[in-house]
């Protein structure tokens, strides 16, 4: 059995553990918020049964306070599990930083409800002391954007061997709507349209025929070496920014055979450097269409 590894997250209120727990599910990580510690080794013998999750990060935060004392210990046992590796994130930011989000939030500091927010930030931090100087990650995200703090998070904790950014290449067509989480959608209508030969009519892009016949034009194979050298071009550009996807929606008008063809070629180019996933929404919605009728 691969080692569990396990991310015990907390911190002050208002350091960014939503942004946190945000990044470690991208890192592939189960996440749990607010589990008491009394019951992180039942939890962690039925992980350790089912042989499906490898890595946990467990939220811990003021909502917790009460189970303080008992963390420290509860890692220190699980650390004596040969298949067990555990790590503490604290995440700390200044007084005056912390202010001003509460400010900007409009929210109340939990242990300040009706007094002053530094007061309650003061307390905090008295309550916190412990398990701050049991941590083996600090990071301060006074001047940290969200952005920042995913990076650091990233380069603390993620394996050299994952690939978290993934790219998903659709098919689609327009009569049924644009898919909404796309990030670029390209139209290729303007291609020949194998629709209206007859013995292609009810194949799609990814039968043989079909494909051939839309890849031999000269004009789709001008626009598939421009389209793919795009991309090429614009897919750093969104990792550098911290994206951990991107959707490229191919259309054509119902989405059975341009579109299918040129997804389908697009997503093996791009699968050479990135993981791809390919699907073809409206596929089989002509197909289905007639069967109903």
């Amino acid at each position: 059995m691969s080692a569990l590894q396990l991310v015990i997250v907390t911190g002050m209120s208002g350091a960014g553990k939503t942004v946190a727990v945000q990044s470690f599910e991208d890192l592939g990580y189960f996440c749990v918020d607010n589990m008491p510690p009394k019951l992180l080794p039942k939890f962690y013998e039925l992980v350790k049964e089912s042989g499906k999750i490898t890595k946990i990060a467990l939220v811990v935060d003021l909502r917790s306070r009460a189970f303080y004392d008992e963390i420290v210990e509860m890692v220190r046992e699980l650390d004596e599990n040969e298949f067990n590796s555990s790590r503490i994130l604290f995440l700390d930011a200044s007084d005056e930083e912390l202010v001003a989000r509460y400010k900007e939030t409009r929210r109340s500091h939990p242990l300040a409800m009706e007094g002053r927010i530094l007061d309650g930030i003061h307390l905090e931090r008295e309550l916190l002391a412990p398990i701050k100087s049991n941590a083996q990650i600090i990071i301060d995200t006074s001047k940290l954007s969200p952005r920042q703090l995913r990076e650091e998070i990233f380069k603390n904790f993620e394996a050299r061997d994952t690939k978290t950014f993934h790219i998903e290449v659709m098919s689609f067509g327009f009569k049924y709507g644009l898919p909404i989480d796309a990030d670029i959608v390209m139209d290729v209508r303007f291609l020949p349209n194998p629709y209206y030969v007859p013995e292609l009519r009810n194949k799609t892009g990814k039968d043989d025929a079909v494909y051939e016949y839309v890849m031999k034009s000269e004009k789709t194979e001008e626009f598939y070496q421009k389209f793919v050298s795009l991309l090429k071009y614009v897919i750093p550009g969104y990792i550098a920014e911290g994206k951990s996807n991107v959707t490229i929606a191919i259309g054509c008008t119902g989405g059975q055979h341009r579109s299918v063809a040129l997804a389908e070629r697009i997503g093996n180019e791009l699968s050479k450097e990135y993981p791809v996933h390919m699907s073809h929404r409206d596929m089989n919605k002509r197909k289905e269409t007639v069967n109903r009728s």
